[in-house]
């Protein structure tokens, strides 16, 4: 049987067993509704308020800073809309950075369809935006930055720490977008700094819909999801006690293996690295100057094939890799994120994102390039325009 690689753990992870054997009592037999005062209910209170504890002190919260979600997406539109309408604020300045995730950019816009004035802030070529550039876009009447903790697609780890400083120090709340990262890089918002941040239980080997959102005490949000007041009226609908305490056991595993699997996915990219800069010519990594960067993220373009093409012929060998986002792998648009660090959009087009996992072993890193090779010479020999194109773009990036 042919070898198939899963390589997209950027894009989503499957459930650890261990997850799975935490969370199936609340399926069948702690099925209780935590708001409920019946010794059913309130054992799933205990689960969930348990649940809460777990993920705040590895992000050193306190409890009453962390609010169930449903996952990324609603943490950053929660936080985006949440913290700028705040008191009833209808304008004001919002920051947020050019190769934020959709999540946060589309909740950007619609403030600045409704009295805010939104600034796109862009990375430098090193794919980070540097905590001087910020301090320069900033206005007396900033309120609120977004700028993510680690890129998606691109994998560089933004300094955060600099950044909410620069933030604070013009009066406004600074907010990051955790999900890429929690569980593999280091994470403690108090030593960040930072007022806001969000989370996604996918990432991490737990249930698909599930996540949090750390809101500092003392900050103030208006409530995207309203009704029965549940998450310290915060976010209301009953808690999904199964899936929370998934999250809660998905991040202690990653918490607890991060010392030894962090190296071991650094290691799993460098090899990746080589190989295929090696023998893939013309290939490039993306945001190669970045000082830092999350350890099982690799994103390269190669001129001369377009990235929709180099997918489904690799997924017709068994391996998924991404051309960017996975949330927005429907588009035929070049990654706004590659643009934004000036990569140019005949480059942008030929993107490949291959990120590892806790299952990834070198043969498969070893398999990608083995079958990618070819179907790159493949691809380019029928680009009559192959040889001008990367011509003319290898000699304008020198």
């Amino acid at each position: 049987m042919e070898h198939k690689a899963y390589l997209d753990y950027a894009a989503t992870t499957p459930t650890d067993q261990r997850v799975v054997d935490a969370i199936l009592p609340f399926f069948t037999e702690r099925y209780g509704n935590a708001n409920s005062l019946y010794a059913l209910g309130r054992d799933a209170a205990r689960a969930l308020e348990d649940a809460r504890e777990r993920v705040a002190a590895s992000i050193g919260a306190r409890p009453d800073e962390v609010i169930f979600t449903s996952g990324g997406t609603e943490s950053d539109n929660t936080a985006i809309i949440g913290l700028a309408t705040a008191g009833g604020r209808a304008t004001g300045h919002v920051i947020v950075s050019a190769f934020e995730h959709h999540a946060v950019l589309e909740p950007a816009w619609w403030l600045g369809k409704h009295g805010f004035d939104v600034t796109e802030l862009k990375p430098r070529t090193d794919g980070i935006v540097h905590p001087e550039d910020l301090a320069a876009a900033l206005r007396d009447d900033t309120v609120l930055v977004s700028v993510m903790h680690g890129n998606n697609e691109i994998g560089t780890l933004q300094p955060v720490r600099e950044l909410a400083a620069a933030a604070h120090a013009r009066g406004a709340l600074f907010h990051t977008d955790a999900a890429q990262t929690l569980g593999k890089a280091d994470f403690d918002v108090t030593e960040l700094g930072i007022d806001a941040a969000s989370f996604s239980g996918h990432k991490i080997y737990g249930p698909k819909g599930t996540g949090a959102l750390f809101l500092k005490k003392g900050v103030r949000m208006a409530p995207y999801l309203m009704g029965g007041g549940q998450e310290s009226k915060r976010r209301s609908g009953t808690q999904n006690v199964a899936g929370n305490v998934g999250f809660a056991t998905a991040l202690e595993i990653m918490d607890a293996e991060r010392p030894t699997e962090a190296p071991r996915l650094a290691a799993l990219r460098d090899h990746l690295v080589e190989r295929l800069l090696g023998e893939i010519h013309y290939a490039r990594l993306n945001a190669v100057d970045a000082a830092t960067r999350l350890p099982h993220i690799a994103n390269f373009v190669i001129p001369g094939v377009e990235g929709e093409a180099m997918l489904l012929h690799l997924d017709a060998a068994g391996i998924a890799v991404s051309t960017g986002s996975a949330c927005s792998s429907g588009s035929l648009k070049p990654s706004h994120v590659l643009l934004s660090i000036g990569c140019p959009v005949e480059f942008a087009h030929g993107s490949l994102r291959v990120s590892t996992g806790r299952f990834t072993t070198e043969a498969d890193v070893d398999y990608l390039v083995e079958k990618l090779v070819p179907i790159v010479e493949r691809l380019r020999s029928m680009n009559p325009l192959y040889e001008k194109t990367v011509a003319e773009l290898v000699g304008a990036k020198g």
